[in-house]
């Protein structure tokens, strides 16, 4: 399941190139025009900045912005960043130890294919995807 933190996440990133030619965005406004609360976006912006997905400017004129074009990102890089691995089973986690029943699973096919088919369909979505397909406020 993902969390709000990552639908957010995503409600950050849409709200930013949505507002792209205005500078940097206070974090106050896209609280303010998402109805999510001040302090939780702090938390979720933060992550992003460090995840090289937003810049962040302090101070007279400070707020966000994307780092890159809304074409540029896609739901699934931003997703993982927020809510970790996607895979549905630990064994198929990126960097995982090879499960000793691995040869033996009957299961292990059928997480493998519902594994490649959240990564593509999530890889395969681009935000700018999102932004033509909704009303300009985003409630994911």
């Amino acid at each position: 399941m993902i969390s709000t933190k990552g639908r957010y996440a995503l409600r950050v990133m849409l709200d930013l190139e949505q507002h792209e030619g205005e500078g940097n965005i206070p974090l106050k406004d896209i609280a303010d025009r998402q109805e999510i609360s001040k302090k939780y976006l702090e938390i979720i912006v933060k992550e992003l900045v460090r995840g090289h997905m937003l810049n962040g400017v302090s101070g007279k004129g400070g707020g966000y912005s994307l780092c890159r074009k809304a074409e540029e990102y896609t739901v699934g890089e931003i997703l993982e960043l927020m809510e970790g691995t996607l895979a549905p089973v630990a064994c198929l986690a990126e960097g995982a130890d090879v499960c000793p029943r691995a040869d033996s699973c009957l299961t292990l096919p059928m997480w493998k294919e519902y594994h490649q088919m959240v990564h593509d369909f999530f890889y395969g979505q681009k935000l700018s995807d999102l932004l033509g397909s909704r009303d300009p406020v985003y409630y994911i």
